[in-house]
């Protein structure tokens, strides 16, 4: 018997880029506002793991902000 385990999260296959990429940034700001959270409680090894998690976070943040700038760009 094979158990099949539900997946907790799914991305609908007819979502836009727009949208995919604002959610994708959102994810990301989310993340690092996190990590930048928890490495206040942490010290040592750990506050340093979590420093370097939020580094790369910040990367994606930045990605993806030149990806929606490029896909759908304010104009204003």
């Amino acid at each position: 018997m094979v158990k099949v385990t539900p997946a907790l999260f799914n991305v609908v296959t007819d979502a836009s880029n727009e949208t995919l990429i604002t959610n994708s940034y959102e994810t990301f700001t989310s993340v690092s506002t996190l990590l930048l959270d928890l490495s206040e409680d942490l010290n040592g090894k750990h506050r340093d793991i979590a420093l370097a998690i939020h580094q790369l976070s910040e990367l994606g943040v930045l990605l993806t902000t030149k990806l929606l700038d490029r896909e759908a760009p304010c104009s204003g």
